[in-house]
């Protein structure tokens, strides 16, 4: 792994429970620029233990979730449990009360 996907590595590793990051916010945190945010899945999706990676708490700009048809109920519940309410077009209503900072 290179420096960067390391450090995006752990940062993903490290976010709180009931808590969400955007993608952005993890490419900051990691010293990337603007477009770094679009390498963030590619990085994880390469990472030594996927089963690790907390991905129900990595999310698009504004609190949008990624939520497929084999993966929403699962997802949902995981969401429920941490206190993230997300409702059904796939939006974090608690948004600003549930987004992490690195800073």
């Amino acid at each position: 792994m290179s420096p960067f996907s390391l450090i995006v590595y752990e940062l993903a590793l490290s976010i709180p429970e009931g808590t969400v990051v955007t993608y952005g916010d993890l490419a900051r945190a990691a010293g990337g620029g603007a477009m770094a945010s679009r390498s963030i899945s590619s990085i994880l999706g390469k990472a030594p233990n996927q089963r690790a990676i907390p991905w129900h708490r990595i999310v698009y700009a504004g609190g949008r979730v990624w939520l497929t048809p084999e993966h929403e109920k699962k997802r949902r519940a995981l969401y429920k449990r941490e206190g993230i309410l997300v409702n059904e077009k796939g939006r974090i209503t608690n948004f600003e009360d549930v987004h992490h900072s690195f800073d």
